[in-house]
C-alpha cells in the first residue's frame, strides 16, 4: 500500500485581520464612552431601560474588547503545539460573547419583574434624549461592524451585541414617549421584557453556528454527499473512507480523506491534482489532505470485498480487470459498508 499527502496551502489561514480589528477598536471606543453617558442619564431618570441597556453597553464594550484581543491573538503563526495556530480564539470568543448575551437578559428580567412588584417614577423626557443619543451610536458602531460580520464569527458576535444595544435603544425611546403621554409606567419593565425576547432570539442561532464550528461540524454551505460525490467521481478514484470535512473558522474550510485508487490505473498525481482542484476551485475547501492507497489488498474480505467501515464508492477490481461490485447497491452479499449519507 503507497500512501500520498497532499496539502493545498494556499490562502490557508491568511485573512482580513486589519479591517475586523479598526472595526472593533472604533466600535469599542464609541460603546465604552456613550455607556457612561448612558448609564447617568439612567439613574438622573430613575429609568431600568436606560440603565439596563447601560449594563449591556457595558457587556458590548467587554465583548468588542475580547473580540478585538482575539483578533490580535489569532495573528500568531502556529506553533510546535498549535500547529494551526491561534484562529479559533475567535470562534472561543465568539461563543463566550454569545452567552454573556443570555447572562445580561437574565439580569434585566430579573430586574424588570422587581419593577412590575414595585412600579417607580420615571422621568420620561430625560429618558428619550438619552436614548436618542445612544441609539445615533449604536447605529453607527453597527453600520462600522457590519461590513466584516459574516467573515468572522467573532465580529459577528461583536454585532448582534451591538444590534441588541440598538434594539435596547429604541425600545426605552418608545417607553418613553409611553410614560410621557399617558403616565403608564408599567411601559418601562414590559418594553424591557420584548427586548430581552429579541435578543434572546437573534442570538440562539449564532450560538448554534459557534458551537457548531467547535465541535468540528460540516460547514453549512458543504453537502457531505456533494463532496463525497466530487471525490468518487473522479477518474481513477475507487473508493473513499475517513472522510472529514470542517471549519477551522467560517471561511477556512479543511477536509482529509483516504481515496483509493483503483487497481491498473497508473495516474495517481493526476488524481490527487484532479482532486484538489476540484475540491478548492469548486467547492472552495482550500485546505485538503488525501491519503492516496493504491491497493485493497489489506481491506479485503475473503470474497474480495472492501471491509472499511464507511468506505463508499466502487470495490476492487479482479485481475482481468472487471469490476467485482458497485458498493452503492445494499443488496449485495459481500458488501459490508455504511450506506448512509452520514459517516
Amino acid at each position: 500500500m503507497e500512501e500520498t499527502l497532499s496539502h493545498d496551502h494556499e490562502g490557508h489561514l491568511h485573512h482580513h485581520a486589519g479591517g475586523t480589528k479598526r472595526s472593533l477598536a472604533i466600535a469599542f471606543c464609541l460603546t465604552a464612552s456613550f455607556m457612561i453617558v448612558e448609564f447617568i442619564g439612567g439613574w438622573l431618570t430613575n429609568s431600568l431601560a436606560l440603565i439596563s441597556d447601560a449594563g449591556h453597553m457595558l457587556n458590548d464594550a467587554a465583548a468588542l474588547g475580547l473580540g478585538f484581543f482575539a483578533v490580535k491573538l489569532g495573528e500568531k503563526p502556529p506553533s510546535m503545539t498549535k500547529t494551526f495556530g491561534y484562529r479559533r480564539v475567535e470562534i472561543l470568543a465568539a461563543l463566550l460573547n454569545g452567552l454573556t448575551l443570555w447572562v445580561i437578559v437574565g439580569m434585566i428580567l430579573h430586574e424588570a419583574w422587581l419593577r412590575m412588584q414595585s412600579p417607580q417614577e420615571i422621568r420620561p423626557v430625560g429618558m428619550m434624549a438619552v436614548a436618542a443619543a445612544g441609539l445615533a451610536i449604536n447605529l453607527l458602531s453597527a453600520k462600522v461592524l457590519h461590513s466584516h460580520k459574516e467573515a468572522s464569527l467573532n465580529v459577528k458576535g461583536a454585532f448582534l451585541h451591538v444590534l441588541a444595544d440598538t434594539l435596547g435603544s429604541l425600545g426605552a425611546i418608545v417607553a418613553g414617549l409611553i410614560i410621557w403621554q399617558t403616565g403608564w409606567t408599567f411601559a418601562d419593565p414590559l418594553m424591557s421584557f420584548a427586548i430581552c425576547a429579541l435578543i434572546l432570539a437573534s442570538s440562539w442561532g449564532f450560538l448554534k453556528e459557534s458551537t457548531h464550528v467547535l465541535l468540528l461540524g460540516v460547514p453549512a454551505h458543504l453537502e457531505f454527499s456533494k463532496v463525497e460525490e466530487a471525490i468518487l467521481t473522479t477518474e481513477g478514484v475507487c473508493c473513499v473512507y475517513d472522510l472529514h470535512i470542517w471549519s477551522i473558522q467560517p471561511g477556512t474550510e479543511a477536509l482529509s480523506a483516504h481515496v483509493v485508487i483503483a487497481e491498473g490505473f497508473d495516474e495517481r498525481e493526476k488524481v490527487l491534482r484532479t482532486l484538489t482542484s476540484t475540491l478548492k476551485e469548486q467547492l472552495g475547501i482550500s485546505h485538503v489532505t488525501l491519503q492516496l492507497e493504491t491497493s485493497h489488498e489489506s481491506l479485503e474480505d475473503e470474497h474480495g470485498f472492501c471491509t472499511v467501515p464507511g468506505a463508499r464508492g466502487k470495490c476492487p477490481v479482479n485481475n482481468s480487470g472487471e469490476a467485482k461490485n458497485d458498493c452503492d447497491k445494499k443488496d449485495h452479499p459481500g458488501c459490508r459498508h455504511n450506506h448512509s449519507s452520514e459517516q
